[in-house]
């Protein structure tokens, strides 16, 4: 192909593989360490990765002061049915993020624990429980995989265990206003609809 002229072949091999992390994983973050060197590689080959990925219906939403790349579906294909509590937890992260961001320098990393999430939940009084631990556990593994969040510590039942909340979630959750993420979840608390479906190359 074209589009590989003057490539390397181990520079090729990277792209195919890069490629299809961004398939599966919709966001690589420059913040987050395994991901660092695909970040700088995308960056270097930024517009062949942007010719390769439009013919397949694809777009490249770049965010260099986040250091944020995000891969966007533009033919509205791939969509990730995210569950209720999916959706309360990501919206209860970018809260936090807003949050603990507003404390920091702005090299900072966002970190959070466990308990920060489930103390939020119920002074937001979106239901009269907390949050079951699997189900937590669950929705956090989805955030991982989407490259918005980092667990520091292995055993994510304790109240303890850290998380890294990365900037994508600035991208994933674009508001304008956290206000907007409390209209959200106020909308959930009267009784809104119960999945939503997010677009997995395109999580807002």
């Amino acid at each position: 192909m074209e589009i590989f002229e003057g490539m390397l072949q181990r520079d090729k091999d990277e792209f195919t593989r890069i490629c299809n992390r961004l398939l599966s994983q919709c966001f690589v973050c420059k913040k987050n360490e395994t991901t660092r060197a695909d970040y700088y590689f995308i960056m270097k080959y930024k517009e062949k990765f942007l010719e390769y990925l439009s013919v397949l219906g694809y777009r490249l939403d770049i965010n260099e002061e986040y250091g944020v790349v995000q891969l966007v579906n533009t033919q509205n294909y791939n969509r990730y049915n995210m569950k209720l509590f999916e959706s309360i937890i990501l919206l209860i992260l970018r809260i936090l993020y807003d949050e603990k961001k507003r404390e920091l320098s702005i090299s900072d990393e966002v970190i959070i624990n466990m308990g920060d999430i489930h103390e939020k939940f119920m002074s937001l009084k979106i239901r009269d429980k907390m949050i079951d631990k699997t189900t937590l556990r669950n929705a956090i593994s989805t955030m991982r995989r989407f490259q918005l969040v980092e667990p520091l510590d292995r055993d994510l039942s304790n109240e303890d265990a850290r998380l890294i909340i990365y900037d994508s979630i600035l991208m994933a959750v674009r508001v304008e206003d956290i206000r907007s993420v409390y209209e959200k979840l106020d909308h959930y608390r009267k009784g809104g609809r119960t999945n939503e479906e997010i677009d997995s190359s395109e999580i807002d």
